[in-house]
């Protein structure tokens, strides 16, 4: 069989050994905690006790039974996780069985054959990207077998080959196989512990403040309870994470095992070409769902999501000029990174799985290859597939509360109107995607003189490009490398270009690499007053109006302009933060008297925002309704003890359309200026490309 096949790497037998031991280890301090809060219980009821019978006072019986709720609120703390019921929620999910789809169960009895592995419990439907074992992970689940489920996700099956499912679904039994899928039971129960104790304190919190306000000899004794409390606390950070990245190191030798397994099942070219085309997959179904986010006060809703996913998938990959095969995008690793230029290695002890590019090499490392040039849809092998998307994309919007009888967009309707929608947010093709990511660099244009020309193709060749991409990833670099500094990021080394740096070393490097960023900023920057040069001598030669050298000025005008009003919007924004913590009632009332003038000055920007014909088109009528509400008076956000809600909502969606309107406005003078250029080139006939 297939599991006994796959042998267990050391680095799984060691990661396994050290989650156990990590679990033991929480469970031992766990205990020790216990022991002592009923040591300390004991002591505070026999010493009130003692106090009452003493000196059998008033004050003393007050003081008596305040110190024997000592050692009991403590108590309460470290057990009340166990009275606590969680739910999960699985109205997302759809159970399908044998005779709905009995094609797919057929495949599913074929891997777990194969395997040696147990059915599921049970088989779903969901929406997403993804497929997944799962289980109800109860207290008990970690001393009792436990039947997994399988779950499987239509944006998945949308976006593969029938072979590739097979991998796919072959990884998951993998993990069925899995005796150390019990510690994640363990990890899980551990985790719900650790958060009861830590974030979940609400009416643990009501209890000992209605205590205190029994008597004020009883609140003496609930601050200290309140202050061991938080000593536990401590201890629970530090043991969370221990207890985590111990079993993120097994989780991630766990997947390199499962996906062995499914290489000895179909070879392991359908699980990489799976893996490299999940991002895409998973980013157009977002994109779709963005789309119709964005046409909620139209009333448009999707009939089909699942049928729009696969079009804007293809759609993508034809924009990136990626291969496509019997209409399935075929991604290589060089796609993954074509983008990313950065030197720096470090190892996230925090993830739970590998990445991409590891899992690739792992597979091949396998040699397991079985050709298989099918590309039958995965879908087909379900009864009915498109009766079953349109019954999962009906669940997506049935909660979604439209203002009047939404419309369902037809596939063609949807892809016009997303590609019209596409062409109006991005830029021309001539510019190889030079400005995607940055903006035209500021220079003062009046000092600028004609210079010699430079050939178009010089301009937005991939080698300027790189210039691009460079400096952003030695941007990251330099900021991720001061967080290992400072100590933000644990790790206490890491590999920059081949070499190993200490963080004592870090600081060496990190002047160097500022240095680096300079020189290539400097060259970028000289690039884009070429750039300049090469359109405003274009334009001239043409005989045409002169517009260029005005749409510059205009365009470095609105840039500092942005950045005024985004400090507004920054400033407003780090005024409300204290709302996300715990806050005294007096902080809170000092706290919106010292907002109030960020407000006047926000509240301008916003009047001018709704006169600025540049944004008509973009500010609808609940937007609109929502700033002049806003901007109407002064508002109260809290009243004696309590938020005002309603105000505050309106405070946040005007903050949250603020910074959506700037950073719109942005891009609309940018494109006029880049569109301007490729209009140039277009009447020239440098270029016969469709400017957008």
């Amino acid at each position: 069989m297939i599991k006994n096949q796959v042998k267990l790497s050391k680095e799984f037998k060691s990661q396994t050994t050290k989650a156990i031991l990590s679990i033991a280890f929480f469970t031992i301090t766990y205990f020790i905690l216990l022991v002592l809060a009923l040591g300390i219980t004991a002591l505070c009821v026999f010493g009130g006790v003692m106090l009452i019978i003493t000196i059998p006072k008033f004050i003393t019986l007050a003081l008596g039974v305040g110190l024997a709720s000592l050692g009991f609120l403590i108590l309460i703390f470290l057990v009340k996780f166990m009275f606590k019921s969680h739910k999960v929620d699985m109205t997302h999910l759809n159970e399908i069985k044998k005779s709905d789809e009995p094609e797919l169960f057929n495949l599913i009895e074929e891997i777990v054959t194969e395997v040696d592995t147990k059915f599921p419990k049970k088989v779903f439907l969901s929406a997403d990207v993804n497929a997944s074992v799962f289980y109800n992970s109860s207290f008990w689940s970690m001393f009792l077998p436990v039947r997994k489920n399988l779950q499987i996700g239509m944006g998945l099956m949308n976006t593969v080959t029938k072979q590739e499912l097979k991998a796919i679904l072959s990884h998951e039994f993998g993990h069925f196989s899995q005796r150390t899928m019990k510690v994640g039971s363990y990890v899980y129960n551990v985790n719900q512990v650790i958060f009861n104790m830590l974030f979940d304190n609400e009416s643990y919190d009501r209890l000992i403040e209605t205590w205190a306000n029994v008597s004020g000899y009883f609140s003496v004794f609930v601050v200290i309870a309140a202050t061991i409390n938080k000593g536990i606390q401590w201890v629970l950070r530090k043991l969370y994470n221990v207890v985590n990245k111990s079993y993120m190191g097994l989780s991630r030798e766990m997947e390199f095992h499962a996906d062995e397994i499914a290489a000895n099942v179909t070879g392991y070219e359908p699980l990489k070409s799976s893996l490299l085309r999940f991002s895409l997959a998973d980013h157009s179904l977002n994109t779709v769902m963005n789309f119709y986010q964005q046409k909620y006060d139209e009333n448009l809703r999707s009939s089909n999501i699942f049928k729009e996913q696969f079009f804007v998938m293809n759609f993508i990959a034809k924009d990136d000029n990626i291969k496509i095969t019997e209409e399935f995008p075929e991604i290589e690793v060089e796609d993954l990174n074509k983008f990313n230029k950065s030197k720096l290695v470090i190892k996230d002890q925090w993830a739970s799985h590998p990445s991409v590019e590891d899992r690739i090499e792992r597979l091949r490392l396998t040699k397991l290859s079985m050709k298989d040039t099918d590309k039958t849809p995965a879908v087909d092998i379900l009864k009915d597939y498109e009766n079953t998307q349109r019954v999962i994309t009906e669940k997506i919007f049935a909660d979604i509360q439209f203002k009047d009888t939404p419309t369902s967009l037809s596939l063609s309707d949807f892809s016009n109107s997303f590609v019209e929608d596409f062409s109006k947010n991005t830029f021309a093709e001539i510019y190889n995607g030079y400005y995607d990511s940055k903006n035209p660099e500021c220079f003062e244009v009046e000092s600028i003189g004609e210079g010699e020309n430079v050939l178009f193709e010089e301009l937005f060749n991939a080698e300027k490009r790189d210039l691009i991409y460079r400096f952003y990833a030695l941007e990251n670099d330099i900021e991720v490398i001061k967080q290992i500094i400072n100590k933000t990021i644990p790790n206490k080394s890491f590999d920059y270009d081949g070499i190993k740096y200490t963080r004592k070393k870090g600081k060496e490097l990190v002047e160097k690499l500022e240095q680096e960023k300079q020189a290539l900023h400097k060259q970028i920057k000289e690039n884009d007053i070429e750039i300049y040069k090469y359109f405003f001598n274009l334009e001239k030669s043409l005989d045409l109006p002169s517009a260029i050298k005005n749409l510059y000025i205009n365009y470095f005008k609105f840039d500092k302009e942005h950045n005024r009003k985004f400090d507004v919007y920054a400033r407003i924004t780090e005024a409300v933060q204290f709302m996300n913590v715990v806050t005294p009632f007096d902080q809170i009332r000092e706290n919106f008297r010292r907002m109030h003038r960020l407000e006047l000055d926000f509240k301008t920007e916003i009047q001018d925002l709704l006169n600025d014909p540049l944004y008509t088109e973009e500010i609808d009528s609940e937007m609109k309704a929502n700033f002049e509400r806003y901007i109407s008076k002064d508002w109260q956000y809290f009243r004696e003890e309590n938020y005002i809600d309603d105000n505050l909502d309106m405070l946040f969606n005007s903050i949250h359309a603020y910074v959506y309107l700037i950073t719109r406005g942005y891009f609309f003078t940018k494109k006029e200026l880049l569109d301007h250029q490729a209009n140039l080139l277009q009447v020239s006939g440098v270029m016969q490309k469709e400017v957008y």
